[in-house]
């Protein structure tokens, strides 16, 4: 008997199944309450296989929205400075992956959450727990205040987002990224720190 080399047959189908079970998951019940079981119940797997597969809820999470980058290291390391100028990094953040080869993915999520309610839900999800949380915990923000300005901030960031790469709506679709950054990174700041 010969013996085949390469993958065992059925891995992909196994990580596929994963990935559709986990979009539905997180589209109906959000990213903190769909659990690993649930996602393993409904690919009719064994939860081990999809932390084999995927490691953690986040990644698993990461995976089902084919996210160009991982949102918790870049805004950490957006935020990490100065808390007065929080809102400049999230821009200059926000523009340097929309300007870049992640930028073409960004954008396709971005337009299928414009026409899709499924699509949305998870793109809601996923800027909710993976960029807004991040950024208001570790600027300390009052929880009492945190759904107010985490939802302001993403207005000014799906905003520019928009009028930028899926209107591309003169002069801000061509203006340079800096003069972006320092005339939306104010309005940003606001959001965050500022009154309200």
């Amino acid at each position: 008997m010969v013996r085949r080399s390469g993958r065992r047959p059925g891995n992909q189908d196994t990580r596929q199944s994963i990935l559709e079970s986990a979009r539905t998951v997180f589209a109906e019940q959000g990213f903190d309450k769909g659990s690993i079981r649930a996602i393993a119940t409904q690919a009719e797997v064994d939860p081990a296989l999809v932390h084999h597969y995927f490691g953690t809820k986040e990644k698993l999470f990461l995976a089902t929205m084919d996210a160009p980058v991982d949102p918790g290291s870049l805004v950490t390391e957006a935020l990490d400075g100065p808390r007065d100028e929080a809102g400049v990094r999230l821009v200059r953040l926000v523009l340097s992956v929309w300007d870049s080869p992640a930028g073409v993915a960004a954008l396709a999520m971005l337009r299928s959450a414009m026409s899709n309610e499924w699509a949305a839900r998870l793109l809601r999800e996923f800027v909710v727990t993976q960029i807004l949380r991040r950024a208001v915990a570790q600027l300390g923000i009052d929880e009492r205040e945190a759904p107010l300005r985490s939802a302001l901030v993403a207005t000014q960031i799906a905003g520019l987002a928009v009028v930028r790469y899926v209107l591309k709506v003169e002069p801000v679709a061509s203006a340079p990224a800096e003069q972006l950054v320092a005339t939306v990174g104010p309005n940003v700041q606001r959001y965050l720190t500022g009154d309200l």
